[in-house]
C-alpha cells in the first residue's frame, strides 16, 4: 500500500490503473524508464494496464512487467475501465490516462493522474484530472517520491 497523509484526508492506495497508449506508450512502444519505475511501485501496489490497444502492441511489451492487462472495447472502453475502478474501490486507486475513454476513471478514482504526453489529452480527462504531468516518469516519480505529492495537493 501507499499512504499518503494530506492535510484535509489520507490516501491509503492499493491499486493503480493505468491507460497504455498516449499514456504509458507512445504509438504502441513502451516508452523509455517506465519499466523501471512500475518494477519499484509493485510491491507496494497491484498495477493494471488498460487498453483498446489499437497499436496490438501492450502484450509484447507489458509481458515482463508485474502488471495485470485487460483489453477494453473499442467503443466501451471508458465504461470498462470505470467498472474496473468499482470492482477495485475507487477510494483506494489511482488512475493514470489521458483520453476520452479515461475520463470516468480519472473522475472516479482517489486519484486522477493525467499525461499531457507526445498523443496530446483530450480537454475532458484534462478537467476530470486532479494532478497533470507532461510525461509519465513524472507521474510515476510523483508516486515513488511521497513528498512531491503531499506538496502538490496541499490546499
Amino acid at each position: 500500500m501507499l499512504k499518503f497523509i494530506l492535510p484535509n484526508k489520507t490516501l491509503e492506495i492499493v491499486h493503480i490503473v493505468m491507460d497504455y497508449n498516449g499514456t504509458l506508450a507512445t504509438d504502441g512502444k513502451l516508452l523509455p524508464g517506465v519499466a523501471d519505475r512500475l518494477k519499484k511501485l509493485a510491491p507496494a501496489v497491484h498495477l493494471y494496464v488498460m487498453t483498446a490497444d489499437t497499436f496490438g502492441t501492450a502484450g509484447d511489451y507489458c509481458r515482463e512487467l508485474p502488471v495485470k492487462i485487460y483489453t477494453v472495447n473499442t467503443r466501451l472502453g471508458a465504461a470498462d475501465k470505470e467498472k474496473l475502478i468499482n470492482t477495485l474501490g475507487p477510494e483506494q486507486t489511482i488512475a493514470i490516462g489521458n483520453g476520452m475513454n479515461d475520463v470516468l476513471m480519472l473522475k472516479k478514482a482517489a486519484l486522477g493522474i493525467l499525461i499531457l504526453g507526445e498523443e496530446g489529452a483530450a480537454l475532458q480527462a484534462l478537467q476530470a484530472a486532479d494532478v497533470v504531468f507532461k510525461h509519465i516518469n513524472d507521474a510515476l516519480d510523483f508516486l515513488l517520491k511521497r513528498g512531491r505529492l503531499i506538496a502538490t495537493l496541499r490546499p
